[in-house]
């Protein structure tokens, strides 16, 4: 049976409320980086459905003995924000994974071949084969960073399966791409947009995530 990328849009009013506020220009940088983090919060609580590892058991109630189930503390889970914009998202991810261990990798993109290359990678040799991984990325424009980070991963075991992304907008052009190459995964996005622009940005997109989220200038 062949497999086929699956793509999430929630329609969760939240996740359309902060989106609106995240595109608009106005938007300043101290309400951009509320947007991200809210975004962040609802998107992995979106994606961690039917993902994160659980455990049935017993509990005593004031009153009673009943079940009750837990997250399984067993199977590791694991954070990959993608430098730096994936920070942003970081911060309203984390606190639904209290217990994921973070990892970061540092991408940086070419201006003339769009494509991107990597500047920095804390992730271990090996990962656990049952490691669940959630890939915080705020845009998902060509791919090609997603492309890297994948790569990294499974060349230390973790299962595509396994591997949700969290991203604000994204493109068709990356959702063709990874589609071709993991066609296991699963992305859970606030927005498809229509494509890119001769820059290589989303349009309508958000404009430079990194630096409206810490205020460096730029688009």
């Amino acid at each position: 049976m062949s497999l086929k990328l699956r793509v999430f849009v929630p329609p969760h009013p939240l996740i359309k409320h902060w989106l609106g506020v995240a595109r608009d220009a106005s938007t300043p940088t101290v309400l951009f980086r509320s947007a991200m983090t809210e975004l962040g919060r609802w998107l992995t609580y979106e994606a961690t459905r039917e993902w994160l590892p659980t455990m049935d058991t017993e509990i005593q109630t004031p009153l009673a003995n009943c079940p009750a189930t837990f997250i399984n503390p067993e199977i590791p889970v694991a954070v990959v924000p993608v430098l730096r914009a994936g920070l942003s998202l970081l911060e309203g991810a984390q606190p639904l994974l209290p217990l994921a261990k973070v990892y970061h990798i540092g991408l940086v993109r070419n201006e003339e071949t769009l494509e991107a290359s990597c500047y920095l990678n804390k992730l271990p040799e090996q990962f656990d084969p049952e490691t669940r991984v959630l890939i915080p990325e705020p845009m998902l424009a060509t791919g090609g960073s997603s492309l890297i980070v994948m790569e990294e991963l499974t060349r230390r075991g973790i299962n595509p399966a396994l591997v949700r992304i969290i991203s604000v907008v994204i493109a068709p052009q990356a959702l063709q791409r990874l589609g071709n190459a993991y066609p296991e995964l699963q992305i859970y996005a606030a927005a498809i947009d229509e494509g890119l622009n001769q820059h290589g940005f989303i349009v309508p997109g958000l404009g430079d995530a990194g630096d409206r989220t810490f205020g460096t200038g730029g688009t």
